[in-house]
């Protein structure tokens, strides 16, 4: 999946996103000698072991394929806490007649709203996580596929970065289990699932372990 499609609707809120975690227009800079450190992936340990060593006075390089800020401000922890407030929200006024609050008896969600609400928040944050933010602590930002030549030597869509350390900061996504015919449905991870514009008539979670991230639902 590309980070574009990470970015479906393609509304002014995802628009100013994208402006800021991977501007079409951005054009990586030219490595001018060798680098303290590179970094792969701009996800949340990527960007605060970039900003830690930028900070220290190391000469850094972060290299990031897709989104910056990674599953927690795309595709994770801000957008899936943006969903569950508004759930929180819904089910206290559906309650609230048992602490004397009258007049909540029709709650409605407005599900595209709420999405809606979810990207704003996410736009508003993504900021913090730019590639403009980090280029000003003095970090260069690549954006493309990184690949290793030797153990001094990165690779990012041609050009050759030269370091004295490497972390790799890559992340994980979510795997589709070995279930019969599941390939053969359109089913959602957390990477397209903050995508949705219409509420799914049912939804069917694989998964339930710690944490708020849903890993992969079958829809209908």
């Amino acid at each position: 999946m590309s980070y574009l499609q990470q970015l479906e609707p393609l509304d002014q809120f995802n628009q100013i996103l994208q402006s800021n975690v991977h501007p079409l227009a951005w054009t990586n800079p030219t490595p001018s000698g060798r680098y303290n450190l590179v970094v792969i992936g701009a996800g949340t340990a990527g960007l605060v072991t970039a900003a830690g060593a930028a900070g220290l006075g190391a000469r850094v390089a972060l290299i990031e394929r897709g989104l910056m800020g990674g599953d927690c401000l795309n595709v994770g922890c801000v957008p899936s806490k943006a969903l569950i407030s508004a759930g929180r929200v819904a089910a206290s006024a559906r309650h609230a007649a048992q602490f004397g609050v009258r007049g909540t008896d029709a709650i409605h969600v407005d599900f595209a709203a709420v999405m809606e609400r979810m990207r704003r928040l996410r736009a508003q944050i993504s900021p913090n996580d730019s590639a403009e933010r980090f280029r000003k602590l003095g970090i260069d930002v690549f954006f493309g596929q990184a690949s290793f030549v030797d153990s001094n030597t990165v690779d990012v869509n041609g050009t050759r970065l030269k370091f004295k350390r490497a972390v790799i900061a890559s992340g994980a996504r979510a795997a589709a289990p070995p279930i019969p015919g599941l390939d053969t449905i359109d089913y959602l991870t957390n990477e397209n699932l903050f995508s949705l514009t219409e509420l799914p008539k049912r939804l069917g979670v694989i998964g339930a372990g710690h944490g708020d991230r849903i890993k992969i639902l079958a829809k209908q």
